[in-house]
């Protein structure tokens, strides 16, 4: 299976579950103001001491969905707490047991307070109510079909792994030294036979993850706020827990040092490197600035999916030293090509799925001031790193677009190009793709009002 590196629907990530993870109810803790001498002091003021299932029902009866108290019983014996919950306008009890070192526990996941773990166990409730079909097909994912097995940097991998078991097998039959050349090299190497399967297991180990991240087997997003799934601790790959125990025996732990960038949440990976712009991002622009601006069909043409697909391993590989000149790279639609895969494939997109609506709705002001005033405003309210980024991107493509005497390429061109891009819609609901690219040609056109004034 190929990347359609042409397609401007594709989108690797499934955001179904992150966009109804948004969706999911908050905690609200029923305070108890009553001083308690039996409180233990993991617990906090959501703890209502020993009071009935019948009165945790009334305190909770008439609150929204997502209120909560911890409460004792007489039948407990100290063994456990019990948390008393709305959710689905009903009242649900449960066990909380306690850990020994501090905190509470459910099944293999432990808790620092009741909140955290009332805020986890909320959204794992809303997905299996709202989306336990997409649930259940998790797991029969195909692994052979999964985004891990088609990025081309785990394809070579795997290519590498077998000429390497191939090479050992030969050395052993003829007696001669090793093969030293390291497999990091031969992963980024040329064509490698496939006649010899590869052999490692991957480590996988229970992980709790900072940022969004989303599972490199079925491409669905790791839900909940603690141990979300598992990671190899060898290659670095991550998967749900029950995904992770279909993967074949093909780790590879040089692969971990050539994760990349590619299909990371942006806010994540900002924060990893620590800078406002993706590097990816600010160095295709540069080269499309020096070399692109007049070239005929600029971001409309796409270059060859193999050459997309070097530049992207090799921002991939070695990050802002990757080599992105004319020297390397004449054709300057591939480098259009592989910023636009980048943005494509952003987990969450640019333009955040909480804030699309908000500019659609903006857009459909007549009153010109008013519609500017109000994209203004929802842009404000994206993530710094999504705004910052967005703002680069857009602020481009308006130099782009004043050179559309020669590049063909006004800000009309320029938004239908992006729009699938920038903006990724469910795949269950028909876009309003007129909206979406009139949004981004109103911002080309007047990015000095909507991002300055």
């Amino acid at each position: 299976m190929v990347l359609d590196l042409n397609s401007p629907a594709h989108t690797l990530w499934k955001s179904d579950l992150y966009r109804i993870q948004l969706e999911a109810p908050v905690p609200i803790p029923i305070l108890c103001d009553d001083i308690l001498a039996d409180k233990p002091n993991f617990l906090g003021q959501d703890y209502h001491g020993a009071i009935s299932h019948v009165n945790a029902s009334d305190l909770l009866n008439s609150q929204e969905n997502g209120a909560y108290l911890v409460r004792s019983s007489k039948s407990a014996n100290g063994q456990f707490y019990t948390l008393s919950l709305k959710f689905n306008s009903k009242i649900h009890h449960y066990k909380l047991y306690v850990d020994p070192d501090g905190g509470l526990y459910v099944r293999e996941k432990r808790y620092d307070c009741a909140r955290s773990l009332v805020a986890d166990g909320l959204v794992t409730m809303y997905l299996e109510l709202k989306a336990p079909m997409i649930l259940q097909r998790l797991t029969s994912v195909n692994y052979h079909e999964s985004p891990y097995m088609t990025f081309t940097l785990n394809k070579r991998k795997l290519r590498a792994l077998s000429k390497q078991n191939a090479l050992n097998k030969s050395v052993s039959e003829s007696n001669f030294a090793p093969n030293n050349i390291p497999l990091s090299q031969q992963i980024l190497g040329h064509n490698l036979p496939e006649n010899v399967a590869p052999v490692k297991p991957h480590v996988f180990k229970p992980t709790t993850f900072k940022g969004l991240n989303w599972c490199e087997l079925c491409a669905n997003f790791l839900w909940g706020f603690t141990l979300q799934g598992k990671k190899c601790e060898d290659c670095g790959v991550i998967a749900h827990i029950k995904c992770s125990e279909k993967f074949a025996n093909d780790c590879v732990p040089d692969l971990k040092y050539l994760r990349g960038v590619f299909g990371i949440e942006l806010t994540t990976l900002l924060s990893a490197y620590k800078t406002e712009i993706p590097f990816v991002v600010k160095k295709c622009v540069a080269e499309v600035e020096a070399r692109g601006l007049t070239t005929e069909g600029i971001y409309r043409l796409s270059g060859f999916a193999d050459e997309i697909d070097a530049i992207k391993m090799a921002l991939d590989k070695d990050g802002e030293k990757a080599d992105l000149s004319m020297e390397k790279y004449p054709n300057v639609n591939v480098i259009t090509g592989a910023l636009k895969l980048y943005l494509r494939i952003l987990p969450v997109p640019l333009i955040t799925f909480e804030i699309h609506p908000r500019l659609i709705d903006a857009i459909q002001h007549s009153d010109q001031d008013l519609r500017l005033s109000s994209i203004k405003h929802a842009l404000l309210l994206l993530p710094k790193p999504h705004y910052d980024t967005l703002k680069f991107m857009i602020q481009h493509l308006h130099r782009v677009a004043r050179h559309a005497p020669i590049n063909k390429m006004n800000a009309l061109n320029l938004a239908t190009v992006f729009a699938p891009t920038l903006i990724h819609h469910p795949p269950n609901i028909i876009p309003d793709v007129r909206s979406d690219i009139l949004l981004l040609e109103v911002m080309i056109n007047k990015c000095e009002t909507v991002f300055f004034k």
